[in-house]
């Protein structure tokens, strides 16, 4: 057989969805669940149904997660379902198993400190599986639907769920954890979004100077970093000029600016950072040529 469709390809993905998930239910486990924090997701959900109900937390998930990796299966596709199938199933159980081997431990009852490493470990391992190629399923699944049949943006969606679900647990719980069910949800947007921008981000270096050669052939020979050389006209004085454009790690911008200003005290330098870079020297390996 060829090549599986999503995360089979590698045991490295597989792996690491494996750890996503694995960290998500430890996350919960000692941290949200022992607080009585709310959250948005599967999770929330199953919080809520397990107040009102009595509906254990792991088997409400596990249901739930079900019902919709078939709905995905359906509605987005078998590639689809295959990414979800190992999330559907390991987070549950995982989060079934620490609650039978951790039991009642407590690490910390500050509630300050519980909202704060929640999302920490949810946002953490939700961008362990995004980055492995997979997806976590539950919660994930009806805005990925709604925006392929009906164009809504995933993100706003996705903020609509949660703020329904927070909304939800709101009936039994108390304004102060519904406002830490909101701190925690900004924390894990943000620790997710660091993390999927993580060793990728880079810095845009442009240089406009008098002596354009002696700049790339600094860049070139001192950094090995490639160098394109964009041609242009200044606005004021209607001269050609030469603009050095060069894309360096974030490490190399001091001493790529103590290259340019030992050549150019006067050039004119603009630094952007790019929040990723793709091709040689960076997501593939250099080429050198005679």
């Amino acid at each position: 057989m060829g090549k599986k469709a999503g995360l089979f390809h590698t045991p490295r993905m597989l792996a690491m969805v494996l750890a996503g998930n694995m960290l998500y239910a430890l996350a919960v486990k000692l941290f949200l669940l022992p607080a009585g924090l709310v959250t948005g997701g599967t999770t929330g959900i199953a919080l809520a149904m397990n107040h009102s109900l009595g509906i254990p937390v792991s088997l409400f998930v596990l249901v739930f997660n079900i019902l919709m990796l078939a709905a995905g299966y359906v509605l987005l596709g078998k590639t689809f379902a295959i990414t979800t199938l190992i999330s559907t199933f390991t987070y549950p159980i995982a989060l079934e198993l620490f609650d039978r081997l951790l039991g009642d431990l407590v690490i910390t009852q500050d509630i300050l400190l519980c909202t704060l490493f929640s999302g920490l470990g949810i946002g953490l391992s939700l961008g362990i599986v995004i980055r492995a190629g997979a997806s976590t399923g539950g919660m994930d699944i009806p805005p990925l639907v709604l925006n392929r049949y009906f164009r809504i943006p995933v993100s706003v969606s996705l903020y609509v769920f949660d703020f329904c679900i927070l909304l939800a647990q709101a009936f039994w719980s108390t304004s102060e954890k519904l406002l830490y069910g909101i701190l925690l949800v900004l924390t894990y947007t943000v620790v997710l979004d660091k993390l999927m921008l993580m060793g990728t981000a880079r810095t845009e270096v442009k240089v406009v100077t008098r002596y354009p050669e002696k700049v790339r052939d600094a860049i070139l020979r001192q950094l090995d970093r490639g160098v394109t050389m964009i041609y242009g006209e200044g606005g004021y004085l209607h001269q050609e000029t030469q603009m050095i454009f060069s894309v360096i790690s974030n490490r190399e911008l001091p001493q790529v600016e103590k290259l340019i200003r030992g050549i150019d005290p006067e050039s004119f330098l603009v630094v952007s950072r790019v929040s990723e870079v793709r091709g040689r020297g960076f997501s593939m390996s250099k080429k050198y040529y005679s």
